[in-house]
């Protein structure tokens, strides 16, 4: 078993460890975890989110 780090795979929603991963213009990571990365779309979402509410803020001045 795999000791990480460990990626998303954007095209087929697999978890991969840094030894068996695919091209990196399909992955998030590294994390540090296999249960954070199965997370990875969930997290991207959240900050980016969280980004879009700080540019809205610094419109707003």
């Amino acid at each position: 078993m795999s000791a990480g780090p460990y990626f998303y795979d954007t095209r087929t929603g697999e978890v991969h460890d840094a030894e068996h991963r695919g091209p990196g213009k399909y992955l998030l990571g590294p994390y540090a975890t296999r249960e954070e990365a199965a997370r990875a779309p969930e997290l991207a979402r959240a900050r980016t989110e969280a980004e879009d509410r700080r540019d809205e803020e610094e419109d707003d001045w």
